[in-house]
């Protein structure tokens, strides 16, 4: 017990551990992102089906990580189509740049490399070399409407395929 309490004691009085005020005296690694911050309702449609959902953006955990968390929220199809849908991404510093990792409900995760182009622009892209297509996810503001899309790439080949584009305004 001593010994534990003693680690405890020590971890919280090193440097950067259990100072108050650590987390927004460093640099905000997120700064080029928040151009996503709040929610924002998405309609999409194709393949016979059409779907609103809602996606939020936010800095997390003292803001050491920037997340969006995701759900499908009215959905019509046809029978063979899951409207069922959550999922959650989150973005995190990594050496220079930004690294992303998204689950979902489905069983899916995917590693991404974060990059934004412009000031209204992010891209995430799946890291290369692993097995299977690549992804690339794109987010866009632009005159006030977010616009996204998911997109792959097969193995092998260079051109990317979407697979789902949406767009919508901040919630109210």
């Amino acid at each position: 017990m001593r010994l534990l309490l003693g680690l405890v004691l020590s971890l919280t009085a090193a440097p950067g551990w259990g100072q108050a005020g650590s987390a927004t005296s460093a640099p905000d690694a997120f700064a080029s992102l928040h151009f996503l911050d709040g929610t924002c309702e998405a309609k999409a449609g194709g393949g016979g089906a059409s779907l609103l959902g809602t996606y939020t953006f936010a800095p997390e955990l003292q803001g050491h990580v920037y997340a969006r968390h995701g759900k499908v929220a009215n959905c019509s199809g046809p029978k063979s189509f899951d409207c069922e849908h959550t999922d959650l991404l989150y973005v995190y510093p990594e050496g220079a740049g930004l690294k992303a990792i998204y689950f979902d409900n489905e069983g899916h995760t995917i590693h991404y490399d974060v990059t934004t182009p412009t000031e209204s622009s992010a891209v995430f892209l799946s890291e290369a070399g692993t097995p299977g297509p690549r992804f690339r996810l794109t987010y866009e503001l632009k005159d006030g409407v977010m616009t996204g899309k998911f997109q792959m790439q097969p193995p092998g080949q260079t051109d990317w395929r979407s697979y789902l584009e949406w767009s919508g305004g901040k919630a109210r």
